[in-house]
């Protein structure tokens, strides 16, 4: 999510042949590899994490979809990791659901093997443009044609997958403007994205249309699919639960208030980070001053202050 890695070196390495280049097994947790852990969701279905962010991977036959597909420097080894936990040649569907490079390291490898790559149309828009934010001093430059996204979606979509329906689609403007989540009915797993964390404040990304009042709306959006026994897959830190959304959903609602009164009273982002509007969440979720500033900042575009 916050951490990504530069488009730049992404090119480079698939151009040296590293993505999707054979790895032996033993390599793993080596130095300069990452240490990827699966843990079982169900019955052909693996959450991965150490990959730049969590990804989801399930196999129903000889199908297999990933969800999110981490960095780019780790696209090789987590592939390869798939295919051992699943049993598997090939991944058949790979969902982003948001442009960052968190989420969608692995789309050249798979694209270049035939996958069918899904996201919001928003999320492929992005992935073809430079992106340069304002907080940072890096550009994100566009995925290679092929590793784009070649199968968009506006509102909602079906997948068939085995014998269920795969179920995802469109939480608005959220943590970027192109967040998605995606539902396994079956096996009662959500993963939500960007939109939901599970260690740490989120960044909202305002600069792609993220803002913090489409956070507290898709939080409720993913609490209204959940129900009581549902795995909610965060884009990072461990598995949550249907009371974890409605808990996240009531702390970004009552910050998304604070922060509307700072605006209103002609506070500017710094001023705000001073008021400590996140006090009382701070110990769990740690320092604030980045989410407060760019949370702040993402009012600017949606709201007025009252005359």
């Amino acid at each position: 999510m916050t951490h990504g890695v530069h488009r730049r070196e992404f090119l480079k390495a698939s151009a040296a042949g590293l993505i999707g280049a054979a790895l032996p097994l033993s390599a793993f947790g080596k130095s300069g590899s990452p240490r990827l852990t699966a843990t079982p969701l169900s019955d052909g279905m693996v959450l991965i994490d150490g990959a730049g962010a969590n990804v989801v991977a399930a196999r129903k036959g000889d199908t297999v979809v990933m969800v999110d597909g981490g960095l780019a420097e780790n696209a090789r080894h987590l592939l390869r990791l798939v295919h051992k936990e699943l049993k598997s040649r090939r991944v058949d569907v790979l969902f982003n659901t948001h442009w960052h490079p968190e989420q969608t390291g692995s789309n050249l490898a798979l694209g270049k093997g035939g996958a069918k790559i899904i996201s919001q149309e928003n999320t492929r828009l992005w992935l073809t443009t430079d992106i340069t934010r304002p907080w940072e001093n890096r550009t994100f430059e566009p995925l290679p044609k092929v590793a784009q996204p070649n199968d968009t979606f506006y509102r909602k979509g079906t997948l068939p997958f085995g014998d269920e329906t795969v179920e995802y689609g469109y939480l608005l403007q959220a943590h970027t403007d192109g967040d998605a989540y995606v539902y396994f009915p079956k096996e009662n797993v959500l993963v939500a994205g960007g939109v939901v964390s599970g260690e740490g404040w989120p960044l909202v990304d305002w600069w792609t249309g993220g803002w913090i009042g489409g956070l507290v709306d898709g939080l409720a959006m993913l609490a209204s699919i959940a129900n009581d026994t549902t795995k909610v897959i965060p884009a990072n830190g461990p598995v949550l639960s249907k009371a974890d959304l409605v808990a996240q959903h009531e702390m970004y609602k009552t910050i998304n208030g604070r922060l509307i009164e700072l605006l209103n009273k002609g506070y500017g982002p710094q001023e705000a980070v001073a008021v400590k509007p996140t006090k009382e969440f701070d110990a769990k979720w740690g320092d604030p001053a980045q989410f407060v500033t760019l949370a702040f900042e993402s009012l600017w575009g949606h709201m007025s202050p009252d005359a």
